[in-house]
């Protein structure tokens, strides 16, 4: 995956994230701490999950707005296995830069 168009990028962060979603609980807090995304940025990519056929909410837990987790309930078209064999490079792709560098 080497220099892919805005787009392509745009639909391969979907495809992490909703990845990293479906392997283990996650919120805002917990994604952008694991990316390095911004808030914003995750927020629109989840948002535009049901785009692609990514049927996705959000379980609430606690009484805060924020406490919980995301949960993928359908991939549609999607093919999760796809998403586990391309893992490696998926997170190479989106990596947080290094601030060190």
């Amino acid at each position: 995956m080497q220099h892919p168009t805005k787009q392509k990028t745009a639909f391969l962060r979907k495809l992490y994230l909703a990845n990293l979603i479906a392997t283990q609980p996650h919120n805002l807090l917990s994604l952008n701490k694991l990316t390095g995304m911004p808030r914003r940025t995750l927020q629109d990519a989840i948002a535009a999950f049901a785009d692609i056929g990514i049927e996705c909410q959000f379980v609430q837990q606690g009484e805060r707005n924020n406490a919980g987790f995301y949960q993928i309930n359908a991939w549609g078209p999607i093919d999760p296995q796809w998403l586990l064999a391309h893992q490696d490079s998926l997170q190479q792709l989106f990596a947080p830069v290094d601030e060190a560098q």
